[in-house]
């Protein structure tokens, strides 16, 4: 979690941005992560350059050659139509003490060449980069947004990778392109509940920014340090752990900056179409999956990738994901996934089909039902998470239901904080109040009690485990208002005759009170009004 103060620098970024004509959150976070990777490179090369002087050694790489031959101009086409500036004048300290236009001319014409020359290497942040374009359109807004950022630290590892996340999340805020950034909160729930290892394979077929893959890696560093004191478990966990496809150049750049300032600039974040891509090369690789897909409704099926119809015949995209996540997950790997609500209970051939082959075939654990303004404020469909693991040989015994009522924030469009920011997440330590606005720490409390106490709650609570036979019974339904028992208020009545009884003696109260009243009014013209 950042600090006022730096949030407050953030701001400062943004506003100057929107007010310099950069309408578009997507494009200001993109043109702010061009920047963030010009001043990344500098370090990381002052870093090679102060270790190669320690050691006494050459220089193993120079990114920014002081070559007189410089960095050409090119065209659309990228031939050479001009001689350009020196590669050491993108060298952050000289880049930044530019006048305006020529700080421009260099980010115009010199940057996105620099950049194609580095992506030839084959690191994946570096090859999204290469891809990147230049949309600052003045000299004055560029020498602002340079000085801002700069004054940014950037520094510590844990202070820019929540400084870059704290960035996403204002795209989100601001209701446009929101869909690749699930809340973090909610992250951290699915990654908690399915315990990452220091031996597990990550995948994320949907990764639009990498959060569920940062989350994982963070879940390491919080719950097993000693795994980067390993050597072999270190290497896996730098450059063979996370994995992440995409379809969206945007995204894939995003998701790389985003890995890389967390300390994973090896990670795998690669253009792949999920699900309409051929799945041969990578069929049964990964022990844990953790996505949140986008939903779009139905693709034509001849794009559709063979094998996931093999599993499912549809052309819906959240059954396909479900084929997906099955084809890529090996026989024990485990998967957290938000799924639309439809998946649960939807009456059509497929649906009942991949929760058949759930429930049956592989083995499902837990239902967790979020509420609808989750997504908000740019998707408000009422979504589930479904935990399972793949077992091709079923072990299926009960499946956990759990209603999540509060996320602690609101579940508006607005998403205002109803406890504080430090104490949103599955792990937070909460007051009796707060308890009643964030359910996250009692699902992961109940989660891990599913194969003990929790068998034993009544329909009518909170979290309750309902027998595969009854599931299978029921269509394999898996709506969690399916199995649910209202609890209603108990009412004791009496028993008939002494409701009788009670009557009766009221009878003899009303008559002896209408006898007082004739002798108290005698004859006469009084007892004839009363009458």
């Amino acid at each position: 979690m950042i600090t006022g103060e730096l949030k407050s620098k953030v701001e400062n970024i943004w506003n100057a941005m929107w007010t310099g004509g950069i309408s578009n959150p997507q494009t200001v976070m993109e043109q702010l992560t061009l920047l963030l990777f010009l001043k990344g490179l500098d370090d990381a090369q002052t870093l090679a350059e102060r270790q190669a002087r320690a050691r006494g050694v050459a220089l193993e790489r120079d990114l920014f050659p002081d070559d007189l031959d410089g960095i050409p101009i090119v065209d659309d086409q990228g031939v050479k139509v001009a001689d350009g500036r020196a590669y050491s004048d993108l060298r952050w300290p000289r880049f930044t003490t530019l006048p305006p236009a020529e700080m421009q001319e260099a980010a115009e014409n010199h940057l996105i060449p620099f950049l194609r020359r580095l992506g030839s290497d084959g690191a994946p942040l570096r090859k999204h980069m290469a891809s990147a374009r230049y949309e600052i359109p003045t000299g004055r807004l560029l020498a602002k947004v340079v000085d801002l950022v700069s004054d940014l630290p950037m520094k510590s590892r844990d202070t820019k990778g929540d400084l870059y996340e704290y960035m996403l999340s204002k795209v989100a805020a601001a209701g446009q392109n929101g869909q690749f950034r699930t809340p973090r909160h909610i992250i951290e729930l699915l990654v908690a509940m399915t315990e990452p290892r220091r031996d597990d394979v990550i995948c994320d077929p949907a990764c639009g920014t990498a959060g569920f893959l940062v989350g994982a890696a963070e879940y390491l560093r919080r719950n097993d340090a000693d795994a980067w004191t390993d050597p072999d478990a270190r290497s896996h966990i730098e450059s063979g752990m996370f994995h992440g496809h995409d379809f969206d150049g945007t995204m894939l750049r995003l998701g790389a900056m985003n890995m890389a300032l967390h300390g994973f600039e090896d990670a795998s974040i690669v253009y792949r179409d999920s699900l309409t891509q051929e799945h041969g090369d990578e069929a049964e690789t990964y022990s844990l999956i953790l996505a949140n897909p986008p939903f779009a409704g139905s693709l034509d099926a001849e794009v559709v990738a063979k094998d996931l119809t093999r599993i499912v015949n549809t052309r819906k995209t959240e059954l396909l994901f479900m084929a997906l996540f099955l084809r890529l997950l090996k026989r024990g790997g485990r998967a957290a996934v938000v799924v639309p609500d439809g998946v649960l209970f939807g009456s059509n051939k497929a649906h009942k089909e991949v929760r058949r082959i759930l429930v049956e075939e592989q083995q499902l654990q837990g239902v967790l039902k979020l509420p609808a303004g989750v997504f908000r404020p740019y998707a408000g469909v009422s979504t589930a998470i479904l935990l399972f693991q793949r077992t091709d040989s079923g072990g299926t015994d009960g499946v956990w239901f759990y209603d999540m009522h509060a996320d602690g924030l609101s579940l508006d469009d607005k998403r205002n904080f109803l406890v504080p920011e430090d104490k949103l997440g599955p792990w937070a330590e909460l007051a009796e109040d707060e308890a009643k606005l964030n359910d996250l720490p009692d699902a992961l409390s109940r989660w891990k009690e599913r194969e003990g106490t929790e068998k034993d709650n009544p329909r009518t609570a909170r979290s309750f485990v309902v027998p595969k036979e009854e599931i299978a019974a029921a269509g394999y339904d898996l709506s969690l208002n399916r199995y649910r028992e209202i609890e209603h208020d108990v009412v004791e009545h009496e028993r008939p005759a002494t409701i009788l009884k009670r009557l009766r003696a009221m009878e003899l109260e009303i008559c002896t009170g209408l006898d007082a009243l004739e002798a108290m009014l005698g004859d006469g013209p009084a007892k004839e009004a009363a009458e």
